[in-house]
């Protein structure tokens, strides 16, 4: 038991039973969010950790796929928030996600942070539609499982911000989530699971969409994950039907590979 955990979430094991059938047959690809899995104090404590990113010697994206801000490592992580992520990176943590996703291959965790860590998106800025890479840099392991947990208060809809589950054949969107405070949205990274928040932020000034990331892998994964080969690649990028500004004009390359890949599915 946690104490990170609220109270109706400390049986970790018993909340991934019930729910595994729903997070296989979610549509339109494997995941799942809880509202108010943590205990309130605490998450409280780690929001008011959070940095302005945009400050810090953080990973600075800008540019026609994505504005956004990124931690590097562990380094601006606060000693509550530090914590945290160590607990979401632990055993008993582990052993929720193995039950809950279905996965046969062992998952572990990533010490690095690898493109994971806090996230901040500030007005204005986006993340398109996408496919996530889909091995560690470093470890080399293939990533399975993404897991976010949302600190935005007082998140009115139309702030936009959603995160968006697309359709592999990227037709329609799938699924919407809103990033409000102690959610935590859980999904499997393949080649077919495209998703993001790809419409610039609306909130007001002097606020921002913050979340905290973290990634999972394994030592090899099912074949039927790869929409092509089993080639290493980064992030993927995907036009969105009728969107004029999804323009991507210096991930060109990129864009030519998804395309690829869904005309190897036959979309």
């Amino acid at each position: 038991m946690s104490a990170f955990l609220s109270e109706e979430y400390r049986d970790l094991q018993a909340v991934a039973a019930k729910f595994k059938d729903a997070y296989k047959n979610a549509e339109p690809f494997p995941s799942i969010y809880f509202d108010n899995v943590f205990d309130e104090e605490k998450l409280n404590e780690i929001l008011a950790e959070f940095p302005d990113l945009s400050k810090k010697d953080t990973t600075n994206y800008a540019d026609d796929v994505q504005v956004k801000f990124g931690s590097k490592g562990e380094r601006f992580f606060g000693e509550k928030t530090k914590a945290f992520m160590h607990y979401l990176n632990s055993e008993p943590f582990l052993n929720f996600l193995q039950e809950l996703t279905g996965i046969e291959e062992t998952l572990v965790n990533d010490p690095y942070f690898h493109g994971a860590g806090q996230h901040e998106i500030k007005p204005g800025g986006f993340l398109k539609i996408h496919v996530d890479f889909n091995k560690h840099k470093t470890l080399g392991l293939d990533r399975r499982i993404n897991v976010l947990v949302y600190l935005n208060k007082d998140w009115d809809e139309s702030y936009g911000g959603h995160f968006e589950l697309w359709k592999t054949d990227m037709s329609e969107c799938g699924a919407k989530i809103l990033p409000l405070f102690n959610r935590m949205a859980i999904f499997s990274t393949t080649d077919k699971s495209y998703h993001g928040h790809p419409d610039p932020l609306q909130c007001p000034e002097g606020m921002s969409r913050k979340s905290l990331a973290l990634y999972y892998y394994s030592n090899g994964r099912p074949a039927d994950e790869f929409a092509h080969s089993q080639e290493d690649h980064r992030t993927l990028w995907a036009q969105r039907p009728d969107a004029e500004n999804d323009t991507f004009t210096n991930k060109k390359s990129k864009v030519t590979k998804v395309i690829n890949r869904l005309k190897k599915l036959g979309k």
